[in-house]
């Protein structure tokens, strides 16, 4: 398991600041999904914080970049090498 330094934030202020303002949003009723908030209501809390972050990164702000979704099993290169085989 990786370890960090005493006392390093891994999200800056500025993040959590963001975070906040659209937990707040959602709150009231009024945060939206999509580009331009033309998308619909957004009701859950993973959400909100996913949209806060986005914006805090396209900020500038300190926020640890996303993680690659996993697509399942990875292929081999075994399948390539039979077919250079047959050729």
């Amino acid at each position: 398991m990786a370890t960090r330094k005493k006392g390093a934030r891994k999200y800056g202020k500025a993040a959590s600041k963001r975070v906040e303002s659209a937990m707040k949003k959602r709150n009231k009723g009024t945060l939206r999904s999509g580009k331009g908030g033309k998308g619909g209501k957004v009701t859950s809390r993973k959400q909100a914080i996913a949209i806060g972050l986005s914006e805090a990164r396209k900020k500038g702000a300190k926020v640890p970049s996303m993680r690659k979704a996993s697509g399942g099993r990875k292929k081999t290169g075994a399948r390539k090498k039979s077919a250079a085989k047959r050729k």
